[in-house]
């Protein structure tokens, strides 16, 4: 997993790792969480990999767009 920048210095996301149809997340308290086209969305998964990618802002999107809409937690 690639390590989340966390540029605003108060997301609880720690990493992520995308492949083509979905993001992985896990957060500062170690769960983990698979987000993919067939739960989430096709542009909001775009959307959280362009987040995750600029570190900044993925925490806040997933706490209120995203919210449980999962495929599966991981841990």
């Amino acid at each position: 997993m690639t390590r989340y920048k966390n540029l605003g210095g108060n997301s609880n996301v720690r990493s992520f790792e995308t492949t083509g149809n979905s993001i992985t997340v896990q957060f500062n308290d170690g769960g983990t969480y698979l987000y993919n086209y067939s739960s989430t969305g096709a542009r909001d998964i775009e959307h959280m990999k362009s987040l995750a990618n600029q570190g900044v802002g993925l925490n806040s999107f997933i706490s209120r767009s995203v919210k449980k809409r999962y495929a599966a937690k991981l841990s």
